[in-house]
């Protein structure tokens, strides 16, 4: 435990170059309403190294002028957690040793972490597995390698799979989205928009929008027209129309968004304001 303003000094005595290359980062960052993004080419820069070997283990002898560090006693039991196996042995199990959580149903199993998200995940006969399901990917693996799935990534970095830089759930300063369905020429969404947030004015030139409100009410922008959308009622984008989607009210504006057009990528957006300060030629809504 230590205050921000000593382990600012003692980084940038112990590690000037990692200090610097985070101060660039942040000095050199960006403002989107609540986010706040660092500079990725800095913080990128920034040198590799744990606290322990960058500061701690320099305190008291090094360098005198910094304070000492203190170790003190701690009698309870400690795991980082930072595998699935780990997960499974803090847990409470059954009298198999089973470990669950979400939608599981599990018969004659052993041993056997199962997690659900979303869907119902049914195991059957199995022993010593970790059943990870998600929106985005179901992870299965042998409990004991578990450190492999390091491999998996890697595999997905080298075929430049989608799922290594994107989750299915999307946040942005105004709310999320969350990619519900997709096919050739559509592509469905469920949106949610924060009370008083407001989408970027914009303009998509292959695809087309239809937004359908479930809770809340929505303001919409469509060209030179603004007019309210209810819930239980609908409004239609045409492909080319400058459009805009508010929330106005003081709870949160649900939505459902079907896309189709011949191109439905997320870089097919031509951005005229943001109320976020995004100036990049493309950030998604």
């Amino acid at each position: 435990m230590v205050r921000a303003s000593v382990w600012l000094a003692a980084i940038n005595q112990c590690r000037p170059d990692i200090f610097t290359a985070c101060q660039t980062a942040w000095n050199k960052g960006s403002h989107e309403g609540n986010f706040i993004r660092v500079n990725e080419t800095a913080f990128t820069a920034c040198p590799n190294d744990s606290i322990d070997y960058a500061v701690m283990e320099k305190l008291s002898s090094d360098y005198p002028s910094l304070p000492s560090g203190v170790v003190i006693e701690f009698s309870g039991g400690w795991s980082d957690v930072g595998a699935w196996d780990s997960l499974w042995q803090v847990l409470p199990k059954d009298e198999s040793g089973n470990v669950s959580r979400g939608d599981v149903i599990l018969h004659e199993c052993k041993n056997t972490l199962a997690i659900s998200e979303n869907r119902l995940v049914a195991c059957v006969g199995v022993e010593n597995l970790t059943i990870v399901e998600t929106p985005d990917a179901i992870l299965v693996v042998h409990k004991n390698r578990t450190q492999d799935v390091k491999k998996i990534v890697d595999s997905l970095k080298l075929t430049k799979r989608v799922e290594v830089i994107l989750h299915r759930k999307i946040f942005r300063p105004w709310g999320w989205y969350d990619a519900v369905d997709a096919g050739e020429r559509f592509q469905v969404k469920r949106i949610v928009v924060k009370p008083g947030a407001a989408l970027s004015l914009q303009m998509h030139h292959h695809r087309a929008e239809h937004w359908i409100v479930v809770r809340g009410t929505a303001k919409v922008t469509r060209d030179d027209k603004s007019y309210l959308v209810s819930e239980n009622e609908s409004t239609y984008i045409p492909l080319g129309t400058r459009h805009r989607l508010e929330n106005p009210g003081r709870l949160p504006l649900e939505m459902i968004e079907v896309q189709s057009g011949s191109y439905l990528g997320e870089d097919d957006i031509v951005r005229f304001e943001d109320i976020y300060g995004r100036n990049e030629p493309y950030k998604s809504n």
